[in-house]
């Protein structure tokens, strides 16, 4: 991670942020394009459409809300064994974004180096599930009209211009799955903002907005969309947990008498009051879930099976929120990506540095648990046979 994309956290304001602006209402941090130089560039977006074959829904064009056919700017492809893809025409691409389109690539943060660290950041301090969409556009047109996200989303201006109005919502805290749906946003917008290269906004989820480059610029945007955590979802958890009791896993009684039913459901009941008594149950939920967040998989080639007791490899934790704690008779837990393993006490000092994400050389990671070389590359092995460490420098 780089001091810019580091930077990008600090600036939308750190705890007070989260204690003052997080999930109530909007935030515009300006700034200069200086401050993102090597976050991801117009070269870098050639490139990924260059070499990588991206068909819709994740690269589409949009259009006043609708989606551009993919006929338009990209033709299919039968290959010799009879499959068939679609490979992007550049000129046609250019036409229809001429013609007001603007250019969508879902997930960047998988393809970008740059927008991947960014999204990895953001999932470390908010605690929660980040993809990052890319955005280009060079025309006044809409690319989807007026229109609310059902999360939460940080966006960072790349370069150019892009107008952003803002009308605030019309349903708290809406939801994909809900039981209805928002009322129509207002005539006047809230804020009418321009964001230019360098430029920060936080949105709350269910924030009706409409965006268009209409400044005279092209415009290249991210959106970082951050996973919602609902009382919903603590609920669905609640419901795992408390299967460890029987009356849970019980078949409901609805054959039985009406007292054999209000019997259950006070047992029911009581199992339920006593976890929403508990002062921890929220604590619980967010390390939990935090354990078993996805890992950004990365291989580790060419080492397919053990690593190396070389003092100059590089190991990286690939998990965003992994829970390390003391357990049992000497022991320390990890628990990441939803596995867990035991080690010895002893290599505690090796995972907590791991914990950052960040790069570290093999040797640096035996010296600060006081073990060989060799002991620290097996513990490399097995977290990286569970998916939660990668070895190599690739971001």
């Amino acid at each position: 991670m780089t001091t810019e994309q580091l930077s990008v956290v600090e600036r939308l304001g750190g705890d007070v942020f989260l204690a003052r602006t997080f999930g109530r209402t909007y935030k515009v941090v300006r700034g200069e394009a200086a401050s993102l130089v090597g976050l991801m560039s117009w070269d870098d977006l050639n490139v990924i459409l260059t070499h990588h074959r991206l068909e819709a829904p994740r690269f589409r064009l949009a259009s006043n809300g609708e989606q551009v056919p993919a006929h338009r700017y990209s033709r299919p492809i039968v290959t010799r064994r009879s499959t068939v893809w679609y490979q992007l025409q550049p000129s046609e691409l250019h036409r229809r974004l001429v013609e007001g389109a603007t250019l969508v690539l879902d997930a960047v943060d998988e393809l970008h180096a740059g927008i991947g660290g960014l999204a990895a950041q953001l999932e470390r301090w908010l605690r929660t599930g980040v993809q990052a969409n890319l955005y280009a556009s060079w025309t006044g047109v809409e690319g989807f009209g007026v229109h609310w996200d059902d999360h939460d989303v940080v966006v960072v201006q790349l370069d150019g211009a892009k107008r952003w109005r803002i009308y605030g919502p019309t349903r708290t805290v809406p939801m994909h799955r809900d039981v209805e749906t928002p009322e129509p946003p207002p005539e006047a917008p809230v804020a009418d903002l321009v964001l230019t290269a360098g430029d920060l906004l936080y949105l709350p989820r269910g924030w009706w907005h409409a965006v268009a480059a209409s400044e005279g610029q092209h415009s290249l945007h991210v959106t970082c969309g951050l996973q919602s955590t609902t009382g919903a979802d603590l609920i669905t958890w609640l419901s795992e947990t408390l299967r460890a009791h029987e009356a849970v896993r019980a078949d409901l009684p609805r054959f039985g008498t009406s007292e054999e039913q209000r019997g259950f459901l006070a047992s029911f009941g009581k199992l339920i009051a006593a976890e929403l008594e508990s002062d921890d149950l929220i604590a619980r939920f967010s390390s939990a879930r935090d354990a078993t967040e996805r890992a950004r998989l990365v291989p580790s080639l060419p080492y397919i099976s053990a690593a190396p007791p070389d003092a100059d490899l590089l190991v990286r934790l690939v998990t965003a929120r992994p829970v390390l704690v003391a357990g049992p008779d000497s022991t320390v837990r990890l628990t990441a990506g939803g596995e867990e393993w035991t080690f010895a006490a002893k290599a505690e000092p090796m995972l907590a540095t791991l914990s950052d994400g960040k790069p570290h050389r093999l040797a640096d990671l035996a010296q600060a648990a006081g073990i060989t070389l060799g002991q620290a590359a097996g513990v490399v092995t097995e977290l990286v046979d569970g998916q939660a460490v990668a070895i190599g420098g690739v971001r």
